[in-house]
């Protein structure tokens, strides 16, 4: 008998912890599912009335291909034949080095541009010209430059990724109070303890704002380079190789691991800020 009483508590106790949680979370959490599903269902609506002359998921789902794809992302058959989570990885690598490189780059010349107005008067100009030029561009001219692909679509991701940060680290350079520089200048702090105590701090917010802007660049823009660039594995290829042998479904299942993955690295950098630079 007080062994039944106490389960009942137990339970008690869960359920009403569930029903606190989704009192506090349920918006949270339902109206994302709700949102997924309206889109999913307009999806495969437009897909059976064939306004949409694409599969839809159902179809996707029930394919063959897919299904193996789905199951088996760490599959490995060649260098240019393995499973999508693998594909992803493959990218990531290439991502993660041309990011880190922008971000020192950039931040660095932020500050640079942010805290020399002649400085920043001598190259805004060449930043404005090359930050226009799209990232497909870039990819002959890393090919002819550096004669390698991977090589040339870690400079893609670089030359892409690096003028959200470098720009935002300037503003936010250039946005300091003049109080507190007043104050520096008053109680005569140098220049390293300035940049640390003051500069820094006061540009984080901005430099992290350029950061989440560059990491969804980066991932685009390796996309695109290993479309374009032959025989490199990665995710970006196999998009183009499953559509030269028009394989819709697999080219479906493929943009939702890049849709993933892009949001995943869009609430890492996130994340970290909230770390780094809590309140901002």
């Amino acid at each position: 008998m007080a062994v039944s009483l106490e389960r009942s508590k137990t339970s008690s106790g869960l359920s009403k912890g569930l029903a606190k949680f989704w009192q506090k979370q349920g918006g949270n959490i339902g109206l994302p599912l709700l949102g997924l599903f309206g889109f999913l269902l307009a999806w495969q609506v437009l897909s059976w009335t064939k306004i949409l002359a694409l599969p839809g998921p159902i179809e996707v789902l029930a394919n063959e291909r897919s299904r193996y794809l789905i199951f088996h992302p760490f599959y490995y058959n060649s260098d240019l034949d393995q499973g999508l989570a693998r594909q992803t990885f493959i990218s990531l690598t290439r991502v993660a080095q041309g990011y880190f490189l922008a971000a020192i780059v950039g931040i660095t010349l932020g500050i640079v541009v942010g805290t020399s107005p002649n400085v920043n008067k001598a190259l805004d100009p060449i930043f404005q010209f090359l930050r226009m030029v799209a990232p497909l561009a870039w990819v002959p001219i890393a090919l002819a430059a550096l004669r390698q692909n991977e090589p040339a679509a870690i400079f893609v991701i670089f030359i892409t990724s690096i003028w959200p940060i470098l720009i935002n680290t300037a503003v936010g350079v250039r946005e300091i109070p003049q109080d507190y520089k007043n104050v520096a200048r008053v109680l005569k702090i140098s220049k390293q303890k300035f940049f640390l105590k003051i500069l820094i701090p006061s540009a984080l917010p901005y430099i992290f704002t350029g950061l989440r802007i560059a990491i969804g660049l980066a991932w685009l823009a390796i996309i695109a380079a290993e479309i374009v660039m032959s025989g490199v594995a990665g995710i970006g290829f196999f998009i183009w190789d499953a559509y030269q042998q028009n394989y819709v479904t697999e080219i479906i299942v493929a943009v939702v691991y890049i849709g993933a993955v892009g949001l995943a690295l869009d609430r890492l950098v996130a994340f970290i800020q909230t770390k780094i630079a809590p309140g901002n």
